[in-house]
């Protein structure tokens, strides 16, 4: 993942609600899997592992943050565990053909869950974060981040 691609998700994880924050881990999911075919075709066997372990690392944060009593969390749990399999097979035996397949089950998961977040009125999950306003300034055509109330009240509260 590039530290742009880093520096975005970090960003739009810092003003997710708990919907986005799900779509989030399936994008980046889907990123770590893009990475490892690229390491794959470049016959990087260190960066296709590492990209397979941040693979299975997302959905074990998916399958944690699954409420199994209620209804689709088993299925889900039992979709991820699919996933993880999977991409353990395509890491140990370095073939791409098991990613299509996370891939076809990740995809319309991560669409679904995106029509969802698109509903939830809920605030940011994380508290006490920096505010972030972008638009264009000055500069034709430059976006400009800027960072408000960067110095009072920052961090958790214990």
């Amino acid at each position: 993942m590039t530290r742009e691609q880093k520096q975005q998700f970090t960003l739009r994880i810092t003003q997710a609600n708990s919907t986005e924050m799900v779509v989030i881990l399936y994008e980046m999911l889907l990123c770590y899997m893009d990475e490892g075919r690229n390491a794959l075709n470049s016959k990087d066997r260190n960066g296709f592992r590492e990209a397979m372990r941040k693979s299975r690392a997302c959905l074990g944060e998916l399958m944690n943050s699954l409420r199994l009593e209620y209804e689709p969390g088993p299925s889900l749990r039992q979709l991820y565990l699919f996933c993880i399999r999977r991409l353990a097979w395509a890491e140990g035996r370095e073939k791409e053909d098991p990613l299509s397949e996370v891939e076809r089950v990740i995809v319309p998961l991560r669409d679904a869950y995106g029509q969802i977040a698109a509903r939830n009125q809920a605030g940011p999950v994380m508290k006490n974060s920096q505010t972030v306003i972008a638009g264009l300034t000055y500069g034709k055509n430059s976006l400009t981040e800027n960072m408000a109330d960067q110095g009072t009240g920052r961090g958790m509260y214990v």
